[in-house]
């Protein structure tokens, strides 16, 4: 069975560059898109230990007579067979239920505010309910369509920043694209985070696929970022517990989120290594 992105589509040009970074996505990844056009503004995820009600801004339920032509006109440039997911089950009338067996979904930094709202620096409350339940990866575009040709990934030592080297790891092999690794190490030798890799067995895998391992010994990390290529997708783990460091919503992850305009792949607590 094909593994399939998820993708809420709003129809406005925002949207329209949104399901863009998505389609660029699926055809790197070799993943299928499967395209929610909504027709209310809230709907419910069933997540293992959670349920997320998301409500959408009324901008996701703009002009419907069109939404259907402009998702599969974009599909169809990309000569990717158009599928769209229709609910099956509702909590209420206007309540659907959706599944939560994808193997990635894309949001924007939110997708419960009004476009005008949307800046850097900002992901919405429901997106982090999301990514702190799901076992799938998330995807969080770049405001606009911009396409990565090459990986990134944070890694503090955390359990789940080995979690999120994984995913790099899967995502550099998946598009045959080079994967570096930024860590702001501080006072911490460099070795004792080779020693996490090596001792989680992921080092023959790295070396296949790593181009540069870049250590931040001082700076401040907002700073450092400016060393992140502009061009890579960058992978990342949030809400872990590590002994060494860590990337969580709050600290690492709002420095991110405020300095850079990269694609974003997020990795939660809950996520599962698929192969």
């Amino acid at each position: 069975m094909a593994q399939k992105l998820l993708h809420i589509f709003r129809n406005t040009p925002l949207g329209r560059e949104t399901l863009l970074q998505s389609i660029f996505f699926c055809k790197q990844m070799g993943v299928l898109p499967t395209v929610y056009i909504p027709e209310s503004t809230k709907f419910l995820m069933y997540f293992e230990n959670d349920v997320v009600q998301v409500d959408l801004d009324p901008s996701y339920l703009n002009d419907p007579e069109t939404a259907v032509a402009h998702a599969e006109q974009l599909l169809n440039a990309a000569k990717i067979k158009p599928e769209r997911f229709s609910p099956k089950n509702y909590t209420a009338s206007t309540l659907p239920d959706i599944p939560t067996n994808f193997e990635f979904m894309c949001c924007p930094r939110s997708i419960s505010d009004l476009s005008s709202k949307i800046g850097l620096g900002y992901i919405g409350p429901r997106v982090r309910r999301i990514i702190q339940a799901a076992r799938f990866p998330v995807l969080i575009t770049s405001p606009v369509y911009k396409p990565w040709n090459r990986v990134a990934v944070f890694f503090g030592g955390s359990a789940n920043a080995v979690n999120a080297l994984r995913l790099g790891i899967r995502t550099a092999k998946r598009t045959g694209m080079p994967l570096d690794i930024f860590t702001q190490a501080g006072k911490t030798k460099a070795s004792e985070y080779r020693a996490i890799v090596r001792d989680e067995g992921m080092e023959k895998q790295l070396e296949k696929v790593l181009r540069e391992w870049v250590f931040f010994d001082k700076g401040r990390f907002e700073d450092n970022l400016y060393e992140v290529p502009h061009d890579a997708l960058v992978v990342l783990g949030a809400y872990g517990h590590g002994i060494i460091r860590d990337i969580m919503f709050g600290s690492m992850m709002e420095k991110i989120q405020s300095t850079i305009s990269n694609n974003l792949l997020i990795a939660g607590p809950k996520y599962t290594v698929a192969g």
